[in-house]
């Protein structure tokens, strides 16, 4: 299995799906998924990564960090020593330890890739992580108005709507890792997160569109719960479906899985406060689109809006990896 995004999106989902996946090969009976492959986005420039990444020249780590907890054994004290975060210090405030971590290790290793691939044995992970690429990658966007706007940060803020997303530099090449995983799973998951900060940008990376669509795995889309401000204000289920195939000018997808769950009014009503609101699932456009939807209750409210990762991962492995569903 290879889940792909970045962000929160991604590392709910993960939390989820390690529950069942096998640590040795004997255990598939009673824990389904043999391998798990993460791969994150690397683009993102705010915050503490945003700083590492200014000041070191690193990779940002924070959805990697994230994802790498996740994915390790939830009350382990490395797990939450991975997220302390200083909140006093010259220098060190806002920084969580584990973005230390990773940034001092790539260092030593010379390889940030390898740093990844040590932090997660050192939490014992249940899976891999892998950044989608290893350049210094970042995002640009030319809105609706023509502007063009740099760094992923000012085009979630800049309050304008995208018309086209790129990376620079255009040609970013991926990691191999990501290319070979891709190509030996039996499905892939993309979603849910942030459009066009978490999904899009790893889609963008050369190769990684081309190598999903030729890929003989089952591909599934994890809608988003919500619209997101500066992103996808007004966005339909298809409307995302849709920004991903003309941004990679191919159809990856054979299913969406969405949430059929209304949100509370009162957590509605916070929500459109702040220009957000449920995605709209419009099966007649999917399928129209040549996919195939799959609706369940997803949602779990805490104040926010987010998926439940054990209903979620359940689902999966249920519907997608026990009974088979068919890829078309």
């Amino acid at each position: 299995m290879v889940a792909i995004g970045g962000g929160t999106g991604l590392s709910t989902l993960l939390q989820g799906l390690k529950h069942y996946v096998a640590r040795r090969p004997r255990e598939t009976d009673r824990h389904p998924i043999s391998d798990l492959a993460a791969i994150v986005t690397v683009t993102d420039d705010g915050g503490s990564s945003g700083r590492l990444r200014r000041e070191y020249r690193v990779l940002p780590p924070g959805d990697i960090r994230n994802c790498m907890v996740a994915l390790s054994q939830d009350e382990a004290l490395l797990g939450r020593l991975f997220q302390y975060r200083f909140d006093s210090g010259r220098g060190l405030r806002g920084h969580s330890f584990g973005n230390l971590f990773l940034t001092a290790l790539s260092h030593v290793t010379g390889d940030f890739a390898e740093a990844v691939r040590v932090s997660g044995e050192v939490l014992a992970i249940r899976g891999r992580i892998f950044p989608t690429t290893i350049e210094n990658v970042s995002l640009e966007a030319v809105m609706t108005d023509g502007t063009v706007v740099s760094g992923e940060t000012r085009i979630a803020k800049c309050g304008k709507k995208i018309r086209r997303l790129r990376l620079q530099p255009r040609h970013a090449r991926p990691l191999p890792e990501v290319l070979e995983a891709i190509a030996q799973a039996n499905l892939i998951l993309i979603g849910p997160g942030s459009l066009y900060t978490s999904i899009l940008p790893n889609l963008l990376v050369s190769g990684v569109a081309e190598a999903i669509e030729t890929s003989s795995a089952t591909r599934i889309y994890i809608a988003n719960l919500m619209t997101q401000p500066g992103e996808s204000e007004g966005y339909s289920l298809s409307d995302h479906v849709g920004a991903i195939y003309n941004h990679t000018r191919r159809k990856l997808f054979d299913w969406v899985v969405a949430s059929n769950q209304p949100v509370s009014p009162e957590v509605a009503r916070r929500y459109r406060a702040r220009g957000a609101e449920t995605v709209r699932v419009d099966v007649g456009e999917l399928q129209d689109l040549g996919v195939r939807c799959l609706l369940d209750n997803l949602l779990e409210e805490h104040g926010v809006v987010r998926h439940d990762p054990a209903r979620l991962s359940q689902l999966l492995v249920e519907e997608f990896v026990e009974r088979r569903a068919p890829r078309r």
